[in-house]
């Protein structure tokens, strides 16, 4: 069998250096679609985008009524529509012709090729979902406006991302069969030979790709003999045990992992020219199913740990061989623990309990310590002796703190905003809108005194206004000085702002990290939507030093204001965190209050959460939040589960 390469010089996929596993899992897509597609995540300038592209000139033809022809690579971009994606009823032709048909959208154009989507993490989470749903069943049905259409879409599903601007939901995540982490190798050797290819293939494509053609044309060859043999590859009873041990071991959740690396076990033994999978095929399978699907958490770290891996397929091998694991008559399960374990109902009798609440703090320490920590010895810079903050305590569920009225900006789960596909609130000039229909009618049966018959005239439509919900632009004021520092107080202080930071991921927020420590206040995080960075940027917080509240609020302010340029829809909120102590710089606590009212003229909404502790409370926080004109709440108050309510920032 020969397969000829597409015309289109684009750069050979024989000619990447490095990426291996990037390759394998995309071979492996292009061998057996049913895998659901790879995502591909890392920095940017790492070849993902080129290497995409490179497979689709390796596809075998496809056979269409008007003869064979190339495999298309068909790129989605962020801003698609709907209907582009999956198609829509052919407006011209009903309007010309009377006739009921169907305008395909780019699934049907990618069918048998390779569907791209760059930065799929910025894609919204509706069209995401389309997309694999696509991908996994090989069809598209489209049901809408009184049509019904349905026709094959089955094809390579490829979405690149860079983790820091922002990450998908885990669900979403779960539907990418495979993922790939790539980043620049650290090698000399290959970056140089990286360079070296890239600038040959600048000066004169064709010829460069025709060095590659040899190898293209083998590879491809490969891909469509093993697509040929996919369905002749036994896969035995063992790998099935083994596949089943380690998606148990790693305690994925649901069935797909299970059926997502039997798929690609099959197709890498038929890769390799095999006729049954083996231990080895299921490895490598395991090494693209599993890192994905590990994250409990949006903070944890993706990948998948080797020795980790190794026990399990340890494990595997043994529950493989012995047709699974046998329950033991001795062993009471888990609903059972025995008489010194913990129950379901709780801890058991030498059981500590859960860690405390990011809420719950430690008692305060003396406050004469407190005064020294504070003061410091201070250097040139203004800065005590710096000193690691203690771990976050337990983070919480915390309470939605929301900008009050009603906004436009990027959808999400914080604030009020008007949108395109929220409940309808109200009816509102037409203006292009949807069409409110009863309130049109309405309209038109008010005027039928005037009229004498009922008839909807142009003036007469009224359109639906929706309300939906935006995400927010959160920036975090964290006080780091020395007053905060005292007995590890900050651990709780962050361990609040991680709780937060879960709250603006789950809201599809943007976030900032403001801290304030000797004299200066430091922007550690510019807005991003990768929040797993703020987590790790506060765990290399450091401490003490004056407290520079002035300084915070002001580079706050600077931070949204400089934002609203590229972003100008998304509003913010900033969020304070601190006990109010302002003591850096002359006359600290006037400055803090100007500061503040600038804060307020630029029409920015804040929270500010007290962190004073002690018998004696001297209340400046609470005295700042009344400058901001903005919400007030303790930290011990934070948590969801401690109170009720919303807190709303003040206009």
């Amino acid at each position: 069998m020969t397969h000829a390469v597409t015309a289109e010089r684009g750069f050979p996929f024989s000619a990447i250096v490095g990426q291996d596993q990037l390759r394998l899992a995309l071979v492996l897509c292009a061998i057996h679609p049913g895998i659901g597609g790879v995502l591909v995540r890392g920095e940017k300038g790492t070849a993902k985008s080129t290497v995409v592209r490179a497979l689709a000139r390796l596809l075998p033809p496809v056979r269409s009524p008007d003869g064979p022809r190339a495999a298309r690579l068909v790129e989605l971009p962020v801003g698609a529509t709907e209907d582009r994606v999956v198609g829509s009823i052919d407006l011209e032709r009903v309007l010309r012709d009377g006739e009921r048909a169907f305008q395909p959208g780019l699934l049907a154009h990618a069918h048998e090729g390779v569907l791209y989507v760059d930065e799929v993490n910025l894609l919204h989470d509706h069209l995401v979902d389309v997309l694999l749903d696509a991908a996994a069943m090989g069809r598209v049905h489209v049901e809408r406006d009184g049509f019904s259409h349905t026709h094959p879409a089955r094809f390579v599903l490829v979405g690149t991302m860079n983790p820091e601007e922002g990450e998908l939901r885990p669900q979403l995540l779960d539907r990418f069969g495979l993922t790939v982490d790539v980043s620049a190798s650290r090698d000399v050797g290959v970056r140089a030979e990286v360079i070296r290819r890239r600038l040959d293939y600048e000066r004169d494509p064709d010829r460069f790709a025709a060095r590659f053609d040899g190898q293209d044309i083998e590879l491809a060859e490969r891909i469509a003999v093993a697509r040929d043999a996919l369905a002749s590859v036994n896969l035995p009873d063992r790998e099935v045990r083994r596949i089943a041990s380690l998606c148990a071991e790693f305690g994925v959740d649901g069935m797909r992992a299970d059926l997502v690396m039997a798929r690609t076990a099959i197709a890498h033994a038929a890769w390799r020219g095999g006729v049954e999978v083996g231990e080895g095929d299921v490895r490598a399978a395991a090494e693209l199913t599993l890192p994905h699907r590990q994250r409990r958490d949006p903070f944890d770290e993706p990948g998948l740990d080797q020795n980790q891996l190794d026990d399990a397929m340890t494990k595997a091998a043994q529950d493989a061989e012995a047709g699974g694991p046998e329950p033991d008559p001795d062993d009471p399960g888990p609903d059972d623990p025995g008489p010194d374990g913990p129950g379901p109902d709780g801890p058991g009798p030498e059981d500590p309990g859960p860690p405390p609440s990011g809420g719950q703090t430690p008692p305060d320490g003396d406050p004469a310590a407190e005064s020294a920590d504070d003061r410091g010895t201070e250097g040139p810079s203004g800065n005590a002796p710096e000193r690691s903050s203690a771990p976050p305590q337990g983070s919480f569920r915390a309470r939605l703190l929301e900008i009050p009225g009603t906004g436009e900006g990027a959808p999400g789960r914080r604030s009020r905003a008007r949108s395109q596909r929220g409940r309808i609130v109200r009816p509102a000039a037409f203006r292009g809108r949807a069409l409110h229909v009863p309130a049109t009618i309405l309209e038109a049966a008010a005027q039928l005194p005037s009229r004498g018959r009922f008839s909807v005239r142009p003036r007469d439509l009224r359109g639906a206004e929706h309300e939906g919900r935006e995400g927010n632009l959160v920036v975090f004021v964290v006080d780091a000085s020395g007053s905060m520092a005292a007995r590890d107080r900050l651990s709780a202080v962050t361990g609040a702002v991680i709780s937060l930071l879960r709250d603006a991921y789950q809201r599809r927020d943007k976030v900032a990290v403001i801290t304030l420590r000797g004299r200066q206040a430091e922007l550690v995080l510019p807005p991003t939507s990768s929040i797993d960075i703020a987590v790790r940027r506060l765990d290399a917080l450091r401490t003490g030093g004056r407290t520079p509240l002035a300084e915070g609020l002001l580079k706050a302010r600077e931070v949204v204001l400089r934002e609203r340029i590229r972003d100008a829809q998304r509003r913010a909120l900033v969020v304070l965190l601190t006990d109010g102590r302002a003591t850096a710089g002359t006359e600290p606590v006037k400055r803090a209050h100007r500061a503040a009212g600038l804060v307020v003229g630029a029409r920015i909404a804040s929270v500010t959460v007290d962190c004073e502790h002690g018998m004696v409370r001297l209340g400046l926080a609470a005295d700042l939040s009344r400058h901001l004109q903005g919400g007030y709440v303790r930290l011990a108050e934070l948590s969801a589960d401690a109170v009720t309510g919303v807190v709303r920032a003040a206009a």
